[in-house]
């Protein structure tokens, strides 16, 4: 196949594989569109097999580490972790939504940080909706707040996102450092986040109960507190020793999972469920067909707009042109497209490519993939999300947020170096 032609083709599979993401028709998995259209870029040519086979490679541990993760995060909420946010968040507000507002936003961003932006989006959210129901709040700026953060808080750790797995295999980082250098951008662009939601949801937050409720019965899961405890040891640990932190995902699951088994509280076949293996093969397959875009002219195209060296406008230029291409063409496919662009030029630049993918959805519903998947549990709650108001104050929360974060990253690699 010629160039022109495959160029053609991949962009336009690429373009059917987010619109199938996107809109799910009849409610089909995002894989139905994904994985037949990997099968078509490989059989055409538009991608060698050689290709192909080193993309999946690349991937594999990656998607590995991600199954572990979803599966970590949905046995922690069968042992009562997510209820008892719940139960704290609701005791701690004392009636008032100015400070539930607070401890969806502690809550929120711990729990993304720690155990990935899809456990706040799919377990935290309704939650949060009860919560707020409970307190007699409005729940806009509470449920809002989990979108949000579900991207902005994702920047911590290497655990926290699928883009992040993806910028630590490429930054060469060792899991300690990836945290230590974006810990600054993390709080920056959490408190950017929150003065934000403060000015724009000022009505909101104004209005509601005042009184506090009566206190709900705080049970902590203290064996799955202690195992998540455990498991961010042993990403450390791996990490120090070159061994791959999955395994210490998988470890953190399968204690759970074995005491979950054990006392009946899940099955075989819901272990498997919780670790969205049609999400799993989407990944692999976007990844493909993305590489079959890269292969046939993007690299090209993109390569001279990235600015050259690791400097505070560099890093600018580039977190600025990864939040771009994440609207256009969804963070996923954004990171997976920059990377091999960004990572001659150092951990620096990996890292400001992962500000510019995770804080920039923010902006629109195409953005990432968890965003999507937050609108429609909002609307299973009977409530409908505002284009318009979610565009407003993306408006508001990306740039700010984007620019505070850069300059934390900026300063961080100046005081503790990016080697």
């Amino acid at each position: 196949m010629n160039t022109a032609l495959a160029e053609t083709l991949s962009v336009a599979l690429l373009v059917l594989v987010l619109a199938g993401a996107v809109v799910r028709p009849f409610g089909w998995p995002e894989a139905v569109v994904a994985v037949p259209a990997a099968a078509v870029v490989i059989g055409t040519g538009a991608i060698s097999l050689e290709h192909a086979q080193a993309e999946a490679e690349r991937l594999g541990p990656v998607i590995g580490f991600l199954a572990a993760v979803l599966v970590l995060a949905q046995l922690c909420d069968d042992e009562g972790l997510f209820r008892a946010c719940g139960a704290w968040m609701a005791r701690s507000a004392k009636g008032q939504p100015r400070r539930l507002l607070v401890q969806v936003f502690a809550g929120a961003s711990a729990i993304t940080a720690v155990l990935s932006l899809d456990a706040t989006v799919v377990l935290l959210t309704p939650v949060v909706f009860a919560t707020a129901a409970r307190l007699g709040a409005r729940p806009k700026p509470h449920v809002y707040a989990c979108t949000h953060l579900s991207n902005t808080a994702s920047l911590l750790l290497p655990v926290s996102n699928l883009t992040n797995l993806l910028a630590f295999a490429a930054s060469g980082l060792s899991f300690t450092r990836f945290a230590g250098l974006m810990a600054l951008p993390w709080l920056a662009a959490i408190a950017a986040e929150y003065a934000v939601f403060r000015y724009f949801f000022a009505t909101d937050l104004d209005t509601g109960t005042q009184a506090p409720v009566a206190a709900e019965p705080l049970k902590v899961p203290v064996f799955a507190l202690v195992t998540v405890a455990c498991t961010l040891a042993g990403f450390v640990l791996t990490s120090a020793v070159g061994i791959n932190p999955a395994w210490a995902a998988f470890a953190g699951a399968l204690v759970l999972a074995v005491r979950a088994l054990t006392r009946r509280r899940t099955s075989a076949a819901a272990l498997v469920r919780s670790a969205s293996l049609p999400f799993l093969a989407f990944v692999l397959a976007l990844g493909i067909v993305v590489r079959a875009v890269v292969d046939n002219g993007l690299d090209t195209a993109l390569s001279g707009l990235i600015p050259d060296g690791t400097g505070l406008a560099a890093l600018l230029g580039i977190a600025a042109l990864a939040a771009v291409l994440a609207n256009v063409i969804n963070n996923l496919p954004a990171v997976l497209v920059l990377l091999p662009l960004t990572a001659p030029s150092g951990p620096g630049a990996v890292l400001a490519v992962l500000l510019g993918v995770n804080i920039g959805p923010n902006l629109t519903y195409a953005g990432s993939l968890a965003t999507l998947l937050w609108r429609r549990i909002v609307q299973a709650h009977d409530t409908e999300v505002d284009l318009r108001e979610f565009t407003r104050l993306g408006l508001l929360a990306v740039p700010a947020s984007l620019l505070l974060a850069v300059l934390a990253l900026w300063a961080s690699l100046a005081v503790i170096g990016g080697g």
